[in-house]
């Protein structure tokens, strides 16, 4: 069935798809020159589209926040509720891929619309914060109930998930709001000399590559040894970022005693 113009928000009226897309890309942040490959490149122009789309239907920012929630949450569940096998690690890695592109969607139609709030962002940020723990956990549950592990030692392995994520998140978040309580607003840099070096190099804990990294669930080995890669790096980064924020954080303080 063909969409009419009344169906349209006002500001989508006589417009083409494409028009909307091209708004879209001139609402745009910049793109951070750290920002790692899949989530710069892949996710915020798949996002793009779905805002494009959402913002057509007349959907707030929070409803795309919601269906984000839904398409990630189910393929938590997946996880903890079903066996592995191929079929459901395609699924799980679809799903999660386009929960993280309604979650880049939400705030581009945010921007477009002019509607963004704190209440939306407290939003978006509390489904961040559930899924980082609630995803490790629930693969937890079902290598525990589906005996996909022979030595149980693997099960670690999404337990440390759970607190590196949760704390590297947590401390990004904390930084930022001392930060700003400091009078300092973090601007990306999206200039530089090899920007998407960085972005390369960002891969092993780009959110983006654990969501693929579930299509590989139905070989449990080659799966694993994946998984605990990205474990692994997930862990180095918070360490480092940790060292950097306390840092950051101290020389502010000694500038503000010394002022």
């Amino acid at each position: 069935m063909t969409q009419t113009s009344t169906d349209l928000p006002s500001g989508a009226a006589g417009e083409t798809f494409r028009q909307t897309l091209g708004r879209l890309a001139s609402a745009q942040k910049g793109a951070a020159r750290s920002a790692p490959a899949y989530s710069r490149f892949v996710n915020r122009r798949i996002g793009r589209v779905l805002a494009a789309w959402a913002y057509r239907r007349g959907l707030s920012p929070n409803a795309v926040t919601g269906i984000s929630a839904l398409c990630t949450f189910s393929a938590v569940a997946l996880l903890a509720l079903v066996a592995p096998s191929t079929l459901v690690g395609v699924v799980v890695s679809v799903l999660l891929v386009l929960g993280y592109a309604f979650d880049s969607a939400d705030g581009q139609v945010a921007r477009l619309t002019g509607t963004g709030s704190a209440a939306g962002e407290w939003l978006d940020h509390m489904v961040d914060a559930t899924k980082i723990v609630t995803l490790p956990i629930a693969l937890g549950i079902g290598m525990y109930r589906f005996d996909v592990v022979e030595d149980d030692l693997w099960l670690l392995v999404p337990l440390l998930h759970v607190v590196a994520g949760s704390v590297y998140f947590f401390g990004m978040i904390l930084t930022e709001q001392m930060r700003r309580a400091a009078g300092v607003v973090s601007t990306a840099a999206t200039g530089g000399r090899a920007p998407w070096l960085r972005s390369v190099l960002g891969i092993p804990t780009d959110y983006g590559t654990t969501c693929l990294v579930f299509v590989l669930l139905g070989v449990p080995t080659v799966f694993l040894v994946g998984y605990a890669a990205i474990v692994a790096a997930t862990v180095v980064v918070a360490l480092a970022a940790a060292v950097s924020w306390y840092g950051q954080l101290r020389r502010l303080a000694s500038a503000a005693g010394a002022a």
